[in-house]
């Protein structure tokens, strides 16, 4: 009997010691949890959210859009994406912006192995449904016309061109050129927010505005559909939000709480500004509100206090709500479902915002020109800096892939008859209802 124990201990002693002197079950518990939760927001909340908004005939492409994408980029994520945006360069020029190949399918990394507190795999798999998140939430602006095959080459492409290099820009630590500035983005709102929502819009001028549009009216299919999507986006939002202090401490429960601030404070300002210009507080309106704050406080998230929630979220809403009600009509972009409005211009607003409201702690705050010596406007060049070079690359590398999908695709727009009778039936074989 003291043979056989002897023997299992040697055996089982690297996994004791593993787990005794490093993982923290705590950290590794709400890591996983935090993964499932920002999992949930894409397939449930942003495809319920947008399939509630688009008409009825189009209500099943839009969310196989979200769903698809998700799928997709998360294999694409798991083959090259990680190593691109969180791998190393030998030449230290192109680590600024690229992170290499040397973890192309996992290559290198053991399932023993650590980041910080919890397991590699784990940080791998939440990182995994930020990238796939951010794509999807592009696909917004072109629902109704873009064909599926070409969606599906976009989604693969942006996620290796666009989305790996500038997670690895801002987030992929020593040498990756925005990271070195100091600039501070949180949980994603230039990784996520910014680069996804500026992705719909260039998509959207690309391929051209909807048949009818504006003068057809587009009545959404069901806005109890969004209403439930922007419940289930906000309780996944925690995940994003919390699970981005990468463990079970006080900085998530900062994050939980600056996030639950600013987004009440969002919701409730856009349903009074409909009340004040419009007379009628609208669900939609409510549920809309809600993502912007969700959307502007993402940068911010563990960075700032009560009073800078309060801000971030009120002063986000209105900007997300003119985005929506008055620059897409003055320019006749047509965003389908205001991607662009909610996500880019509320994520631009928090990321800049995030300099002045950051609270002067040397325990929250990553290096830069705040914590090293207080200089606000020092922070907010850096931000505005950040903000430049991530529109810039979108802009740039989404048009290359628009480009390259609709050459490999045969073109990207669905054809009249198609876009008429809607893409539910014409692409996938199916309808929303039995009538």
């Amino acid at each position: 009997m003291k043979l056989k124990l002897s023997v299992l201990m040697a055996l089982f002693l690297p996994i004791f010691a593993f787990a005794e002197d490093k993982l923290d079950s705590g950290d590794t518990a709400w890591m996983m949890i935090s993964t499932a939760l920002v999992l949930l927001m894409t397939p449930a909340g942003l495809a319920l959210f947008y399939g509630g908004m688009t008409r009825s005939k189009n209500v099943l492409n839009t969310y196989a859009m979200v769903m698809g994408a998700f799928v997709v980029a998360f294999l694409v994520w798991i083959i090259a994406g990680y190593s691109i945006a969180f791998g190393t360069n030998e030449s230290a020029m192109l680590q600024n912006v690229f992170g290499g190949f040397g973890n192309v399918m996992l290559d290198g990394i053991k399932w023993t192995d650590l980041s910080g507190t919890y397991p590699m795999f784990v940080f791998i798999a939440f990182q995994g449904t930020f990238a796939a998140i951010t794509v999807a939430i592009a696909s917004g602006s072109v629902i109704g016309r873009m064909k599926f095959s070409t969606w599906m080459v976009i989604v693969v492409l942006w996620g290796l061109l666009v989305y790996a290099p500038i997670t690895h820009m801002v987030w992929g630590g020593e040498g990756a050129y925005l990271f070195d500035a100091g600039a501070l983005d949180f949980a994603g709102g230039t990784v996520v927010h910014m680069n996804g929502g500026l992705a719909g819009l260039v998509l959207a001028i690309l391929i051209g505005r909807r048949s009818g549009y504006p003068k057809t009216a587009m009545k959404p299919y069901s806005i109890l559909f969004t209403a439930v999507g922007a419940a289930l986006l906000w309780f996944g939002w925690y995940g994003f939000n919390g699970g981005s202090a990468f463990g079970a401490n006080a900085i998530a429960g900062l994050a939980v709480m600056t996030t639950t601030i600013a987004t009440s404070a969002a919701a409730v300002t856009w349903m009074l500004l409909e009340w004040f210009i419009f007379k009628k507080p609208t669900l939609l309106g409510i549920a809309s509100g809600i993502i912007a704050g969700l959307v502007a406080i993402t940068p911010a998230a563990g960075f700032v206090g009560v009073g800078g929630a309060f801000a971030i979220g009120i002063v986000g809403s209105v900007i997300a709500f003119f985005g929506v009600i008055k620059l897409k009509k003055i320019f006749g972009y047509d965003d389908s479902l205001d991607a662009f409005g909610i996500h880019f211009l509320a994520g631009l607003w928090g990321a800049l915002a995030t300099a002045f409201f950051a609270l002067n702690d040397q325990a929250l705050l990553w290096d830069g020109p705040l914590k090293e010596s207080g200089d606000r406007m020092g922070q907010f060049m850096v931000q505005l800096e950040s903000v430049a070079i991530v529109g810039t690359w979108t802009l740039v590398g989404t048009v290359i892939v628009y480009y390259i999908a609709s050459a490999l695709t045969g073109g990207a727009r669905v054809d009249e008859e198609t876009e008429h009778n809607g893409l539910d039936e014409n692409i996938h074989g199916e309808t929303v209802t039995n009538a």
